[in-house]
């Protein structure tokens, strides 16, 4: 059929028509449109020409244009779509290089092959626009809940319709044993959405913390509205979860905020989780605090912290432990996963056993050493020593406050370590030197004999080996493999060393290797500090 005998509002009247149903944009339907009558007019008056064609948005005609462009003499690779400006001056008035001559052409009759085609490119651009529009409609709508209905089920994996189309929610993102029915309503968080070629992919969750704090945002006024903040979450989906928030207002009580009357907020929320038990635990800036009331219902003795490493111990009685443990260790791995801490429970006999075998093992390693017996060393001890170089390099004055200790004796002590230390040194060094450790590794600052020797048995011998590895490989740390916090151990670890520690040595080593610029070093350290400040 050719354009000029067809009905020229036809053309505007099924763009808007498709746009319509489809939810679009009615000018990226007339775009595709213009595509692919160019494209049929191309196979008419040849591939090799620049056609163009112009559907006017008022009237709908369609006007087809050739378009040549002006290039240098040699620089013509096309003759039908480009022209020398000797050539363009037979149809320009001072042309020059990049101008470009429009002329317009006879409209093409289209085939049913041509208008095959033309309905391919249409139908293209209408898919690829429909997926630009749900993934910017729901791209902004990651990390909140939508209300969707079942449509089906495939693999234990349930397809749900989103109004624009459709999402998935996984059989791991459900809680326990959920099934579902097409038709069925369904309320779900909005986990991730991907732009990819088949369309955009929404993928839903029930098991996410993210879930259940949306669902408290919705139900409790005072957290949409800023007053009351949700600080962590941590769940066991279908069986237990514990939610810490804090209210920034003194006169509302957060917990019962979120409780509300007689538990009809977080009553609603419990049964939107099938039933999952909602422990709520007012949030505490000081850590130790915050883990004593995350560990609720158990009561907790005392709580020791180490936050270099990331780990807090807890005391609790005996009959308290398999309350702070909880069923299959449930209330203490949710204690940990809202604390972001490992945490380490034992009884109050166990600490005391542990305590006394710490104090014998600093006594006996006393006795050993500095040649004294039992009752000094244990003497020590107490006094808060606890290895031999904290007794060669302390200030004198505080072996003094020691019982019977005098300035000969404090003196006598202090050479005692230094010598045992320096023999230590000397065979660290010499094994270190077996094992072939290098000078430039040996002589690096920082390093003690001791820590050379750790670094040769585990293969780094130069300062090039070492200058290659990374902080947790020297520290260690830890690592959150699939909910479960695994420890990492670091070569230097036994040594105290930091992960701050063990990155200024590793750039530092770096640095003098001409690996990094001391000037980049400083350029990033300003931008940290202004970072910081921001």
């Amino acid at each position: 059929m050719a354009i000029t005998s067809a009905n020229q509002l036809e053309l505007l009247q099924t763009a808007e028509a498709v746009a319509r149903e489809k939810m679009i944009d009615p000018g990226l339907v007339v775009e595709a449109m213009e595509e692919s009558l160019a494209r049929a007019a191309k196979s008419r008056y040849g591939a090799e020409m620049d056609i163009r064609v112009s559907i006017d948005r008022k009237t709908g005609k369609a006007t087809f244009t050739r378009v040549r462009t002006v290039v240098e003499d040699d620089a013509v690779e096309n003759y039908q779509a480009e022209m020398t400006v000797d050539q363009a001056k037979l149809y320009m008035e001072n042309p020059s290089v990049g101008d470009t001559f429009v002329e317009e052409v006879p409209p093409v009759e289209l085939g049913r092959i041509a208008a095959q085609s033309a309905k391919q490119v249409i139908l293209q651009k209408v898919r690829e626009a429909e997926r630009d529009r749900q993934y910017e409609e729901f791209k902004d709508r990651a990390g909140t809940i939508i209300n969707a209905q079942v449509k089906r089920e495939e693999y234990g994996n349930v397809i749900v319709d989103v109004g624009a189309g459709e999402a998935v929610l996984r059989r791991n993102e459900k809680i326990g044993r959920e099934a579902y029915r097409p038709g069925d309503r369904i309320r779900c968080y909005i986990k991730e959405v991907r732009r990819e070629p088949r369309g955009p992919q929404i993928f839903l969750s029930r098991t996410a913390p993210e879930f259940m704090a949306e669902l408290f945002k919705m139900e409790v006024p005072e957290i949409y509205e800023g007053i009351i903040e949700i600080k962590a979450v941590a769940r066991d989906p279908g069986s237990r979860a514990k939610i810490a928030v804090v209210s920034y207002d003194n006169s509302i009580d957060p917990v019962g905020a979120c409780v509300g009357m007689r538990g009809s907020r977080v009553q609603a929320v419990v049964n939107e989780l099938q039933g999952e038990k909602i422990d709520i635990i007012p949030w505490n800036e000081n850590i130790p605090t915050f883990l004593v009331n995350a560990l609720q219902p158990a009561e907790v003795s005392k709580v020791v912290l180490d936050e270099e490493a990331g780990k807090i111990e807890v005391v609790v009685p005996e009959e308290q432990l398999s309350l702070a443990i909880g069923r299959r260790g449930q209330n203490v791995r949710l204690a940990s996963q809202l604390t972001g801490l490992d945490i380490d429970i034992m009884t109050e006999e166990e600490e005391s056993k542990r305590r006394q075998a710490e104090f014998e093992g600093r006594t006996k390693l006393f006795m050993e050493t500095l040649d004294l017996d039992e009752f000094f060393a244990q003497l020590l001890v107490a006094e808060g020593f606890t290895n031999l170089e904290e007794v060669a390099y302390v200030d004198v004055d505080e072996l003094l406050v020691i019982d019977g200790v005098d300035e000969g004796t404090a003196g006598e002590l202090q050479a005692r370590a230094r010598d045992y230390l320096e023999a230590q040194n000397k065979k660290a060094l010499e094994h270190a030197i077996e094992l072939g450790a290098q000078e430039s590794l040996i002589n690096y600052e920082g390093l003690t004999p001791q820590m050379v020797e750790a670094l040769a048995e585990d293969g780094v011998l130069t300062l090039e080996d070492f200058a290659t590895c990374a902080d947790w490989e020297l520290a260690g740390g830890w690592t959150t493999v699939k909910g479960e916090r695994v420890k990492d151990d670091g070569v230097l670890e036994r040594f105290d060393v930091s992960l701050e520690e063990a990155q200024d040595m590793i750039m530092s080593a770096r640095v003098m290797l001409g690996w990094v610029d001391p000037a980049d070093l400083a350029a990033d350290g300003e931008e940290e500090s202004e970072d910081d400040e921001a």
